[in-house]
């Protein structure tokens, strides 16, 4: 058996790049983290690190027992976080956009609800205008929702991408004529955008189809029914992006917002940090 204590003294020295620091951040003093580095090398019977005056770095061995001690201590972590965890959580009941419920968000909630099995998790995935109702009169803990660029009371904020699109392989005659739009409900943020950008330049419109779920939308955009307003991650291999030259100018800002209800529970929060990471990495994917 490997003992914790001796492997986080491994990872920490590694991280450190030497014993000094790494005696900082285990709260020991230096000697007792060498001997305990030493003990370990003893369990395994081969030398773990190359020591080369204050610098230290890993041996093969070393790094390959690298990754096994991350995993031990992060599976030991989770394991006294969910036991001194109470049986009941209570509820968080979340909203989220209709996109990004059809993204990579599912497989995040659906993680964050195993590692709290005390915790109820009720997540709606609706109009970013509901969304912010909701969360104003209370019926929302936490909302992911998109609104006009510059707001406030929000946790974090990020800056959203969208774009005209259209289908790839049955192009439309938009040059003149009434310009055929695909959306959701009336009410939606893309939707008043859209109408918004056509009517200031004079241009005549209407809907051609409407539809609550993201699918429904870019269907009707690859099979050629009209144009559309998608974010970024929205977009899909039959589309094809409508630029300035194609006679559609850049849509005004919007951004996704974090909110958080005025009385948050720490799981609430634990969640919305979790969201934060991923809306930030998929900023950093973007960029």
């Amino acid at each position: 058996m490997l003992d914790l204590e001796l492997l986080r003294s491994f990872v920490s020295v590694v991280d450190a790049g030497g014993f000094t620091r790494a005696s900082e951040r285990v709260h020991r003093t230096q000697s007792t983290v060498s001997q305990q580095i030493k003990r370990l090398e003893d369990d395994v019977g081969q030398p773990l690190l190359n020591r080369n005056g204050k610098d230290v770095t890993p041996t093969e061995a070393g790094e390959r027992l690298l990754s096994y001690a991350r995993r031990l201590l992060s599976l030991a972590e989770e394991a006294r976080d969910v036991v001194a965890r109470p049986e009941s959580e209570g509820a968080v009941r979340l909203g989220i956009p209709e996109d990004f419920a059809a993204y990579r968000l599912a497989k995040l909630l659906a993680t964050f609800a195993r590692s709290r099995p005390g915790l109820r998790l009720d997540v709606r995935a609706d109009q970013s205008t509901y969304l912010k109702r909701d969360i104003e009169r209370g019926d929302l803990d936490l909302a992911l929702l998109k609104r006009d660029a510059g707001g406030n009371g929000a946790i974090a904020v990020w800056p959203e991408k969208v774009h005209w699109v259209t289908s790839k392989t049955h192009p439309l005659n938009i040059s003149a004529g009434s310009v055929p739009l695909i959306g959701f409900p009336s009410g939606c943020l893309y939707r008043s955008r859209a109408i918004h950008a056509l009517e200031s330049t004079g241009r005549s419109w209407h809907m051609a189809y409407t539809s609550s779920g993201l699918a429904g939308i870019q269907a009707a955009v690859a099979a050629g029914l009209g144009l559309s307003i998608l974010s970024d991650i929205a977009i899909q291999p039959g589309h094809r992006v409508l630029t300035a030259k194609d006679g559609f100018a850049p849509i005004d800002k919007t951004e996704i917002a974090l909110m958080a209800s005025p009385d948050a529970s720490p799981a609430t929060l634990r969640l919305a940090d979790r969201l934060a990471e991923f809306c930030d990495s998929v900023e950093a994917k973007a960029a």
